[in-house]
């Protein structure tokens, strides 16, 4: 044998041998194709909104006026008022009584108007029209305004970058509306009235909203906001909160009745996210309930969603009541809340003729919402919750049996707590128990077999609130606690037998406004991105299927088990597309080859594949960059093995991978 061959057959040697080792190393996962197991419920991945962040006006909401009906508790907050004018409170609207009068000031360099300072600026869209509208009435028979859009920190001549004139005719209480148009893009314009011309004029309800409007509703959801939640295809839509159901005191919680009607005459409400953190206040935090339960209905519908409604069980806030018995309603006078409830469910669901199906009729919706579920307190605890509790759900089933009612298991993951709230669920026979769990890296890590131990005849679970919130001051989107959210729920779709609905929390956030973080979708005036957390869950919504499929590791669920170096996977079929859907989290950091072998199918395939996978772990989409993070889709062979098809594949560190295969 020459030197030359000789070193040919070791080089070969050592290659073979190198495959084989590569091969051994690989984690073999086995995925049952023909055993459908539980169905996977159409609300599986849904969304949770609360008014937190400027999630409502100054968000998801097109108004662009603030305290547009002049009652926030400073008349004038986010207006500038100047020449000669008054506010007055004998208006048309009885639960929004205050308007401005503007008048002559009565000298030729004077002028007479507002200014309104939007949310954190007025943001306008080159191109774009914008529908001003407004309630006024000229007391000596007829008062001209003009409107602007102005740029007060502009190096142009004129402040002003466009306008319009007005007439308003006749005392009497009218809506006026004219369209301006933006010649430019912009963060921080303002609206500007001026009296034009010495007859007074009266102003109410000054409003500006986008004319395009997402779904061209005039009383509308911002454009780009609202399709994003569309583009996510949620099987679910939980409203209106969160703590501000509650409310800091009862005074303040949320209504449900309040928020329906003309929305020239709802009522304002004080948000308790105004002032819960002190190094984030926010002073001008207001609800306007312009985006109320009809709006949410509509919306629900408009993205093909469940609307959730959570109601108040008669509470405030736990957490600033400390137990405080007195802070809530007595147990003998909680018919009132009980009605709420009942009166509820009428108006998505009663006839268009009765008292509560007429208001939604008239509101433009005839037809029912179709709702079919309800929640009574949002992360209550303990007796004080319990007891209150009764008697709603006594009454819901006597009256609508089959509506699904929700409860909740407080504010705990775990513990004496949390286990006596689901004993209480268990008892009160709620169809569904809404957990909460904001925790850190460990313990998403750790919770990969959450559910497996949870009574299949029980309540269904609802993760109504969840988020990995990082340790050591790392609290925002950033890739590595997305990732992590990405391996815990696998345990979610393994155990579609008993969690029915699961939701990211919270949804919104203002860049300029915001309390609370990490958040699915952040945007200031004009601009928006998604952070990673939002393709986490759409990867998941969009790929759902309908039916579990068994996923083991040498016999044991994929789950970062001891011997499976950080590998989390979950498997679905889909019975309308004939599609295996596969999905696999590394959360080591180091790159992990598997071998999944498709039993059931035979042959080649080609796999499309659908992969998030960054190396910077505390980078995070931003609006500068909305794109740095986003899933890459592409295609990998699988093998014809000797009784199944075989997909073989090395998943990068801290990756998250996702197969669909045709079956």
């Amino acid at each position: 044998m020459t030197k030359k061959l000789m070193k040919t057959k070791l080089l070969t040697c050592a290659l073979a041998l190198s495959a084989l080792t590569a091969t051994a190393q690989s984690h073999v996962i086995d995925i049952n194709t023909k055993k459908l197991g539980a169905p996977v419920q159409p609300t599986m991945y849904g969304l949770f909104f609360e008014d937190i962040n400027y999630a409502a006006d100054g968000g998801l909401y097109g108004e662009l006026v603030k305290n547009r009906s002049f009652e926030f508790p400073d008349r004038l907050m986010g207006w500038e008022a100047f020449g000669t004018f008054e506010v007055k409170d004998d208006g048309p609207f009885e639960r929004c009584p205050h308007y401005v009068e503007l008048r002559d000031p009565g000298h030729n360099e004077r002028i007479s108007g507002l200014s309104n300072e939007g949310f954190f600026g007025i943001g306008l869209l080159e191109g774009e029209d914008y529908r001003f509208s407004v309630w006024a009435k000229a007391p000596q028979g007829t008062a001209k305004i003009l409107v602007q859009f102005i740029d007060r920190a502009t190096m142009e001549e004129q402040q002003q970058f466009a306008e319009a004139e007005l007439t308003v005719n006749g005392n009497e209480w009218k809506q006026y509306e004219v369209v301006l148009k933006s010649p430019k893009t912009i963060q921080k314009a303002q609206l500007r009235i001026y009296l034009a011309g010495k007859e007074t004029v009266d102003l109410e309800h000054i409003s500006l909203f986008p004319v395009n409007t997402f779904k061209n509703r005039k009383n509308g959801m911002r454009r780009d906001l609202a399709q994003a939640l569309a583009d996510e295809h949620p099987g679910l839509l939980r409203f209106p909160g969160g703590c501000i159901v509650e409310g800091v005191d009862l005074a303040t919680r949320y209504q449900w009745k309040n928020t329906v009607g003309p929305v020239e005459n709802r009522p304002l409400n004080e948000n308790r996210w105004e002032y819960t953190f002190p190094h984030r206040f926010f002073p001008d935090y207001f609800q306007s309930y312009g985006l109320g339960f009809f709006e949410f209905f509509q919306l629900s519908e408009d993205i093909g969603a469940e609307p959730l409604p959570v109601l108040n069980v008669g509470m405030a806030c736990q957490f600033q009541n400390w137990d405080m018995e007195s802070a809530h309603v007595p147990y003998d006078e909680l018919q009132p809340y009980i009605q709420d409830c009942l009166d509820l469910i009428e108006f998505a669901n009663g006839a268009a003729d009765s008292e509560w199906g007429k208001v939604r009729a008239e509101m433009g919706h005839p037809e029912p919402f179709n709702l079919k579920f309800i929640a009574v307190g949002n992360e209550q605890w303990d007796d004080l919750y319990f007891k209150r509790l009764e008697p709603f759900v006594a009454a819901i089933r006597a009256k609508y049996p089959n509506i699904q009612i929700v409860g909740t298991s407080g504010p705990d993951s775990e513990g004496k707590m949390f286990e006596k709230g689901w004993d209480a669920m268990r008892k009160q026979k709620a169809d569904l128990v809404d957990e909460h769990f904001y925790r850190n890296e460990n313990w998403f890590l750790s919770h990969g077999l959450r559910y497996e131990s949870y009574d299949r005849k029980g309540p269904k679970v609802f993760a109504g609130e969840y988020a990995c919130h990082g340790k050591d001051g790392r609290k925002w989107n950033h890739y590595e606690t997305s990732i992590l959210e990405a391996a815990f729920m696998t345990d979610l779709e393994r155990n579609a037998d008993v969690v029915y609905m699961t939701a990211y929390a919270p949804l919104f956030a203002h860049v300029e406004g915001w309390q609370w973080r990490p958040d699915l979708i952040w945007y200031d005036n004009t601009r928006m991105f998604k952070s990673v957390s939002y393709y986490v869950q759409q990867m998941y919504a969009e790929n759902k299927g309908t039916n579990v499929l068994p996923m083991t590791m040498g016999k044991q669920f994929v789950a970062g088990q001891e011997g499976q170096d950080g590998l989390f996977g979950s498997a679905v079929y889909d019975k309308d597309t004939n599609e295996i859907i596969v999905k696999v989290i590394n959360t080591s950091k180091t790159a992990q080859p598997i071998s999944i072998n498709l039993l059931g199918i035979k042959g080649e395939r080609t796999a499309q594949t659908l992969t998030l996978f960054h190396t910077g772990m505390y980078d995070e989409n931003t609006l500068d960059e909305p794109e740095k993070i986003v899933p890459k889709s592409g295609t990998l062979q699988l093998e014809a093995g000797q009784k199944n098809t075989v997909l073989n594949d090395e998943l990068q560190p801290m990756s998250f991978r996702l197969y669909k295969i045709q079956k």
